[in-house]
């Protein structure tokens, strides 16, 4: 692991403590100038991934990204939790409540401008941010772990951690903000988990990183950081459930919508030339897209397929085309 250690992080190439803590700490040497930076690039890349979210757009979304400036607080968390200083995770932790509150705000009004015929269930800068899953907490640690490396090594440019980090944190609230401004409270906790998750997944990530450089191995505030690691541990159990309680949810939707289409398929092969187009699986329906030149077969026949197959409740819905979108019943219950 040594060796592991210093090939990553050379010694002759990691910078001081004193330097890092005062580069991720914006409230304390020259204030002024560190927060005019801090709050005026945050302003304008959450104005940039706001108008990216809205106009549905991957490529603005990106250039919020670059520009966004929350991982700094963020790793000034995790700097002070490992050296045992809680006036620097005040600090840190104010500031990233404080850009989490504008960003989200900017949002919200952003979304009451919209028309009233918008409609973000087809979002797709939207709808890839407010079903978090486990991968995303992995990558969010893998991010962090690159950006963490890059602030603590002289030799490596000061834009890759930036770039590295702010990926996983403006664009979410964004999408917090515009949801919550068209009332889809359900959609704007979804991407606020994700933001959660990220931020814990970046402070854990940069207290491993921190702590192999050697910056907590000064620090006498052992109960203190005790604490500190504790209440991570606990961030990180609170978001690791609903993570993970998410993804096994998409696992078995996937499972559901495939065995719906193998039933379908069979079902509707019983006409010559008949076959499954698309089969959505959201909350309690199934919608089987379906098309054949002939006369559909009883839909009652693809319910009872089902049954011991996908969970009871489940409407199944036939759509075989103009006028034939039809409900064959609900599995459990018999055809409708």
């Amino acid at each position: 692991m040594t060796a592991l250690r210093q090939r990553l992080l050379p010694a002759h190439q990691v910078r001081e403590g004193d330097e890092l803590t005062d580069r991720l700490d914006l409230l304390a040497g020259d204030r002024d100038s560190k927060t005019s930076a801090f709050w005026t690039m945050l302003v304008l890349a959450a104005v940039i991934a706001v108008a990216g979210v809205l106009a549905d757009s991957t490529a603005t979304v990106i250039g919020a990204m670059i520009i966004a400036p929350l991982s700094v607080p963020i790793m000034g968390m995790a700097v002070g939790v490992l050296r045992g200083d809680p006036g620097l995770v005040a600090r840190s932790a104010a500031l990233v409540a404080g850009g989490t509150a504008l960003v989200v705000a900017i949002g919200y009004l952003a979304s009451l401008l919209l028309p009233s015929t918008t409609n973000l269930l087809t979002n797709t800068q939207v709808l890839g941010r407010t079903t978090p899953g486990l991968l995303d907490m992995i990558a969010a640690l893998a991010t962090g772990l690159a950006g963490a490396v890059g602030l603590a090594r002289k030799d490596v440019s000061d834009v890759l951690p930036g770039v590295a980090i702010a990926i996983s944190l403006v664009p979410p609230l964004a999408v917090v903000g515009v949801c919550l401004g068209q009332g889809l409270l359900g959609l704007a906790l979804g991407a606020l988990v994700l933001f959660a998750s990220n931020v814990v997944a970046l402070v854990l990530a940069g207290t491993l990183v921190f702590s192999a450089c050697g910056y907590g191995a000064r620090a006498r505030q052992g109960f203190r950081r005790r604490r500190a690691y504790a209440a991570m541990a606990v961030g990180a159990v609170l978001v690791v459930v609903p993570l993970a309680a998410n993804t096994t949810a998409t696992w078995w939707v996937a499972v559901w919508t495939q065995r719906v289409q193998d039933a379908a398929q069979v079902w509707v092969e019983q006409v010559p030339g008949g076959r499954v187009i698309d089969v959505d699986v959201q909350s309690t329906t199934a919608v089987v897209q379906v098309e054949a030149p002939g006369t559909l077969p009883d839909a009652a026949q693809l319910v009872t397929s089902l049954e011991g197959m996908v969970p009871d409740g489940i409407e199944v819905v036939v759509d075989g085309g103009v006028g034939q979108r039809v409900s064959a019943g609900i599995v459990g219950q018999g055809a409708g």
